[in-house]
């Protein structure tokens, strides 16, 4: 696994062989965080990283700029992984591991929870909730009015009839649906 940018750029940590993860590819990593630079200016911002796998994601939104970065991963062996990479980048403090079920996560997240800049969710694509997964994030409360999220999945979905749907790439077999909760430009130069 590599970092693709920012200040640990080319970084490299050996995932184990025993994982049963599917990291975002490089070269889907790295065509993403093209595309986001222009949605979200990820120095400062804050980061929920969903369904965690490897940390891949995690590690790179901390490279890239991000105050703190909650990593939400409920298998014990990879949420320990990625507390590793935390401690060899010596970004505890901006990177915290969550072990943890990410719909339980979701669905007590009203009330209390931290709102974030920025959410990216890599579910593992057999989970029959990728369906409803958008919605789900985009109602529980936990991204900033102005935030972005990002959810990859097989292309046998298509997210595009939500509400706040903005766009959605493809690079080889990944897919990504972005949304976005800021306000529409059009609409408010019509106000004026």
């Amino acid at each position: 696994m590599r970092i693709i940018g920012g200040k640990y750029k080319r970084r490299r940590f050996d995932v184990p062989k025993s994982f049963n993860a599917r990291p975002t590819t490089d070269f889907a990593k790295e065509n993403l965080f093209n595309v986001l630079q222009y949605y979200i200016d990820f120095e400062d911002a804050t980061a929920l990283d969903l369904f965690s796998g490897t940390g891949s994601i995690s590690a790179e939104l901390i490279s890239r700029g991000c105050s703190r970065v909650i990593a939400l991963e409920q298998r014990r062996e990879h949420a320990l992984f990625i507390r590793s990479i935390a401690r060899e980048l010596k970004e505890e403090g901006r990177l915290q591991v969550l072990q943890s079920d990410v719909f339980r996560y979701l669905q007590t997240s009203k009330g209390g929870r931290p709102q974030f800049d920025f959410i990216f969710a890599d579910p593992p694509y057999k989970l029959k909730e990728i369906a409803t997964l958008p919605q789900m994030i985009l109602s529980s409360g936990l991204l900033k009015s102005d935030g972005v999220v990002v959810v990859e999945h097989p292309s046998t979905y298509d997210f595009s009839e939500l509400p706040h749907f903005a766009e959605h790439r493809e690079y080889g077999s990944v897919n990504f649906s972005i949304f976005t909760l800021a306000e529409d430009e059009e609409e408010g130069e019509a106000e004026e």
